[in-house]
């Protein structure tokens, strides 16, 4: 059983410097799904009492509940870059935010989903843009909230926007209260 979805015009390989990585086999156009990510919902007091490499196969999919695959599987092998190529569109799919260029290794930047430092890490990706470090503030940083604005995980998105975090309440105004 597969944990997560890669698309068929990327392979998982190996690169130096990077391990593990997604890269682009054909061109991937602007606004395809890239990725999708699975697994079981565990609270952050779940997480952090299994074993910390299940960190590394988590997404933080609200405030305190993460999706957690089972075992490494292709689309847990996206990679973080501060200059990204994907975003997030809901939850759980990976879109390109731009063509991908055939070779291209697939990226996203963690801070579209990340608000809980189970994950945080040093980083190398290089690019000029690169922040050093990855940590659970970085989607409040002005720059990056403007540049992947509409690719961020929702429950980050309804923060940066300064709306309410639980939206239950609007669930009892429809028709079946």
């Amino acid at each position: 059983m597969q944990w997560s979805y890669l698309t068929p015009k990327a392979r998982v390989t190996s690169l130096p410097m990077r391990g593990a990585a997604c890269v682009a086999m054909t061109p991937i156009h602007a606004g395809e799904t890239t990725a999708a990510f699975g697994g079981w919902v565990a609270t952050g007091a779940e997480l952090a009492a299994r074993d910390p490499s299940q960190a590394t196969l988590a997404l933080q999919i609200d405030d305190d509940l993460f999706l957690v695959s089972p075992t490494r599987s292709a689309g847990d092998c996206v990679n973080h870059s501060c200059e990204p190529n994907c975003g997030l569109a809901g939850g759980v799919l990976l879109v390109a935010m731009r063509d991908i260029a055939a070779g291209e290794e697939i990226t996203f930047d963690y801070s579209m989903a990340d608000s809980s430092s189970y994950d945080e890490f040093d980083c190398y990706c290089g690019h000029h843009s690169c922040r050093g470090r990855v940590t659970a503030t970085d989607w409040a940083i002005s720059d990056l909230q403007a540049r992947y604005r509409g690719f961020f995980s929702p429950y980050l998105q309804r923060r940066i926007d300064g709306a309410p975090l639980s939206l239950s309440a609007s669930f009892h105004k429809g028709p079946f209260r």
